[in-house]
């Protein structure tokens, strides 16, 4: 068997699924129950097995610690600054789902604590450097409502301007980047018009 003769780093997956609660944007955290940054809140997650793929390993340590399973998850970003993980240079690929509220109750199990969803607006500190994955993570998310059919599951199939712009509110869009959604998602054919309430989402 190969052998790499260099020092290498470990490679993790993290999953940063939103959900809307109380008309309120909010993301899904774990409590760590092991060290390091034992009972900190985090994303649930963890280390890669060695014949494992990605969207795998991030399925399975969602499904673990959380409960969840088959939730939609895409790969948006990863997060590789040495030192941001006390153990061992750790190289984190970070995936981002969106899910409605209803329903979608975690239940912690493995080596988490604890498993809530916590409003994005006013999280509790984060271990490692899971604030700035969260702000990424949301970044993420306000291009793809603005640029894909991301906010259908959370509308009607018939919607108003003024009811895509409310939901483009909540989930913390700037005011300019609101006014502008109706004609952007026009333009590029994601919402057409129709229906009783003035427009729908594209077939």
């Amino acid at each position: 068997m190969f052998s790499y003769q260099y020092p290498h780093p470990a490679v993790t997956t993290d999953a940063i699924v939103f959900t809307i609660l109380s008309e309120a944007l909010h993301v899904l955290l774990i409590q760590r129950g092991n060290e390091p940054y034992r009972g900190h809140w985090a994303f649930p997650g963890g280390f890669i097995e060695i014949d494992e793929d990605l969207a795998d390993c991030v399925a399975r340590e969602l499904q673990e610690e959380t409960g969840l399973s088959g939730i939609p998850l895409e790969q948006f970003y990863t997060f590789g600054r040495p030192g941001r993980d006390p153990r061992e240079r750790v190289i984190t690929v970070a995936y981002l789902g969106f899910v409605p509220g209803d329903g979608v109750q975690p239940c912690a199990a493995d080596d988490a604590a604890d498993a809530a969803w916590f409003r994005v607006a006013a999280p509790p500190p984060l271990a490692f450097d899971h604030q700035e994955v969260l702000q990424w993570a949301h970044r993420r998310l306000l291009n793809l409502v603005s640029t894909s059919a991301a906010a259908r599951p959370f509308l009607p199939a018939s919607f108003s301007g003024e009811a895509l712009r409310e939901f483009a509110g909540i989930i913390g869009m700037p005011p300019d980047a609101r006014a502008r959604l109706v004609d952007m998602l026009l333009l590029r054919g994601v919402i057409e018009k129709g229906g009783e309430a003035g427009y729908r989402f594209a077939a």
